[in-house]
């Protein structure tokens, strides 16, 4: 068992990272290896300590020469549930769990809001990891909506499991050429039930188009669909100024718990997060 599983790379999830390896715990890292979309996408970033007018790659490169110089590891896998349980913590990564002491959510916000539907819908037909769920939908007909290009390897790999799939990207620069592909150029708008196992996607241009399955493969989704129980406010995570949220050993940092959306507000709750973690640690020992 962890002592804490980091949920997030960006700096929240860095600066929580950084500080747990420091204070020598044994920590799980989930996130993306090249960090957050975010600040790979950043123009310029003019207000970060010590960093002048870097770019977000700039900035990017420098986090990843630190955290390979402390000998951290970040394990490039998508989080489908956190469950809270007596005495410890499971993080389901699709069939995989890992369990902790403690957790730190570093899981940034939703650029994308939830579309009518897709909430209700969570685990009766609609996914947000490819990977984990595929495997339901061989042979059959799905929807997936990608909001960046870093996902077109995602519904390359469903394209290999489905008869069908109908992608729709928020995105340019498209770089899928599959013949059971066909790029949609509409936004879904609403996801309705059909019958026991079919769901209706309603387009914007009013087309429905009906499917087996639908894959959401967007950067960050809903507090609540990942922590169920979780409490909110203003679709963020409710935390107190130790970062702590509603549920024992659960604590979040960076831009999930709420503005200002800025880095140096993230890597300062990122800090906050670790010290938290340590003081739980040390009174439930």
């Amino acid at each position: 068992m962890f002592d804490t599983i980091i949920i997030g790379s960006g700096p929240a999830g860095l600066s929580a990272a950084l500080t747990l390896k420091q204070l020598n715990k044994n920590i799980l890292w989930l996130g993306k290896k090249d960090l957050s979309f975010k600040i790979n996408s950043a123009e310029k970033i003019r207000n970060y300590p010590g960093l002048i007018e870097v770019s977000g790659k700039e900035m990017r490169d420098v986090f990843l020469e630190q955290i390979k110089k402390m000998d951290l590891e970040i394990v490039d896998k998508q989080v489908t549930g956190v469950y809270p349980q007596t005495g410890k913590i499971s993080v389901l990564c699709g069939s995989e769990a890992y369990e902790a002491k403690t957790i730190i959510l570093a899981v940034g916000v939703e650029t994308v809001k939830p579309i009518a539907g897709e909430l209700e819908n969570v685990g009766q037909g609609v996914s947000y990891c490819a990977t984990c769920d595929g495997f339901l939908y061989k042979g059959k007909e799905i929807f997936v909506y990608a909001t960046n290009k870093n996902y077109e390897h995602e519904a390359k790999y469903l394209a290999t499991l489905a008869a069908k799939v109908y992608y729709c990207p928020i995105y340019k620069d498209i770089d899928i050429n599959m013949t059971n592909v066909e790029i949609i150029n509409s936004r879904p708008k609403e996801i309705k039930r059909n019958g026991l196992r079919k769901k209706d996607i309603i387009l914007s241009d009013d087309r429905t188009i009906t499917v087996d399955g639908i894959f959401m493969l967007k950067d960050a989704v809903s507090p609540s669909v990942l922590v169920p129980g979780i409490e909110t406010e203003n679709n963020h995570i409710k935390v107190d100024r130790q970062c702590k949220t509603n549920y024992d050993g659960i604590f979040a940092a960076g831009d999930c718990t709420g503005r200002p959306y800025q880095y140096a507000k993230a890597v300062g709750e990122g800090n906050v997060c670790a010290h938290s973690v340590v003081a739980y640690l040390n009174q439930n020992k």
